[in-house]
Formats: structure tokens, C-alpha cells, sequence
């Protein structure tokens, strides 16, 4: 199932010319993401992440109830270091 899920972006990598990036936190495992599509966030905003890209800014209540309900799910072992 191919999901957006919620994560906090904790840097902003300003040193790449041409891709906005950052680290997200999900749940304390960090990836690397794309910003591109959300120009406007910054660091301690809840993003909406699908595939490696942000797709949305989030309020942190909205990002935690959806944390929860994958995590009854048990949708989250994607995230997962591997």
C-alpha cells in the first residue's frame, strides 16, 4: 500500500543548488527528503511524506494521530532501517 506518512523535518540541507532536501524524523528513524513541493517548510514542521517526497505541511496533532493509526495498522516497517 503506498501511503504519505507523517514526520518532522529536524535540518534543512541549504548546500545542494538545485534540490531543496532535509531530514525528517519518523518516529526517531531519519531519511533524507525532498522539499521541492513544499518551499515554504521549515525546520520543526510535521510533513506528509510519500516516496521520498514532502507533499504537505501538517499540524503535529494531525501527524500523530496518523502515526498512531499506521501504527495500528502495523504499516510502519517500511521505515525501518534495513
Amino acid at each position: 500500500m503506498c501511503l504519505a506518512v507523517p514526520g518532522q523535518l529536524k535540518s534543512i540541507d541549504n548546500n545542494a543548488p538545485l534540490i531543496r532536501t532535509g531530514r525528517v524524523s519518523f518516529g526517531g528513524i531519519i531519511k533524507q527528503v525532498n522539499l521541492a513541493c513544499v518551499p515554504e517548510a521549515k525546520v520543526g514542521d510535521f510533513l506528509l511524506v510519500h516516496v521520498g517526497f514532502a507533499i504537505g505541511i501538517i499540524d503535529e496533532q494531525a501527524a500523530n494521530q496518523i502515526f498512531e493509526y499506521l501504527a495500528e495498522m502495523d504499516e510502519l516497517k517500511e521505515l525501518q532501517e534495513t
